[in-house]
């Protein structure tokens, strides 16, 4: 069992990306969404595909560091004050499975480092292959779509 969708929305993705200076209700959704689709919400912290709620692995989260956050001294050190102080040191890629901020704004980072545009309309379609591009190259797009109609729909979008 994961972690409720209202609450990981309110409590974790949301106040990570206001932290960031990067919300907008497209971004949380899509988060949302990411999470749904790579971990069941929590369900599975830790697989072969990757780490933490939204499964990224080792070398991706290297990279990211390496190519992108490396060039902006001022966001690594925003990104960094969500880590904690004495375990990112010795296990960097452990914080992506344990801390659920740091996990959050990490992934975001990987859509923006991408430079990938959200859609305005929160197409589910649309947001689906950013998902694939990003989170998972070999990903069916119905299966985010499926996560987006069972998770972000209910919350966000009701009938």
């Amino acid at each position: 069992m994961g972690i409720a969708a209202r609450d990981l929305s309110r409590h974790v993705i949301r106040p990570t990306l206001l932290y960031l200076n990067r919300h907008s209700g497209c971004a949380e959704s899509f988060l949302l969404a990411v999470a749904a689709s790579q971990s069941s919400l929590g369900a599975e912290l830790d697989s072969r595909r990757g780490h933490g709620l939204y499964s990224i692995t080792d070398l991706r989260h290297r990279q990211l560091w390496d190519s992108y956050l490396a060039r902006d001294p001022e966001l690594a050190s925003l990104v960094r004050g969500l880590a904690s102080q004495h375990a990112f040191l010795t296990g960097p890629h452990l914080e992506l499975t344990v801390n659920l901020r740091y996990s959050t704004a990490i992934a975001w980072l990987m859509v923006e480092a991408r430079g990938s545009c959200l859609p305005c309309d929160e197409d589910p379609r649309e947001l689906a292959k950013i998902w694939r591009e990003i989170f998972q190259p070999q990903g069916r797009l119905r299966d985010f779509i499926t996560a987006w109609q069972t998770c972000v729909t209910p919350l966000y979008h009701p009938a």
